[in-house]
């Protein structure tokens, strides 16, 4: 049986994924780092907040979808 490489671990606590264990998972979260710190100068906060929510909230839902899609199966402990 192929076994599989996770990009990100499970946390040893809770639920969710802790820091990347591959370089892939580091090159995933400093591209997601860099469009955060870059929506609020592509939209302003204060001119065009719907724009910016969409921009920062697109940039999290797809850093989600990639832990789940490359990450370990999550579960409470």
């Amino acid at each position: 049986m192929k076994e599989k490489h996770y990009w990100f671990v499970a946390r040893s606590h809770g639920w969710g994924w802790g820091l990347p264990c591959a370089w892939q998972g580091w090159v995933v979260y400093t591209i997601a780092f860099a469009l955060l710190v870059a929506c609020p100068f592509v939209f302003s906060p204060f001119k065009e907040p719907v724009a910016f929510q969409v921009c920062t909230w697109t940039v999290v839902a797809a850093l989600v979808l990639i832990c789940w899609k490359k990450g370990e199966p999550l579960s409470w402990r």
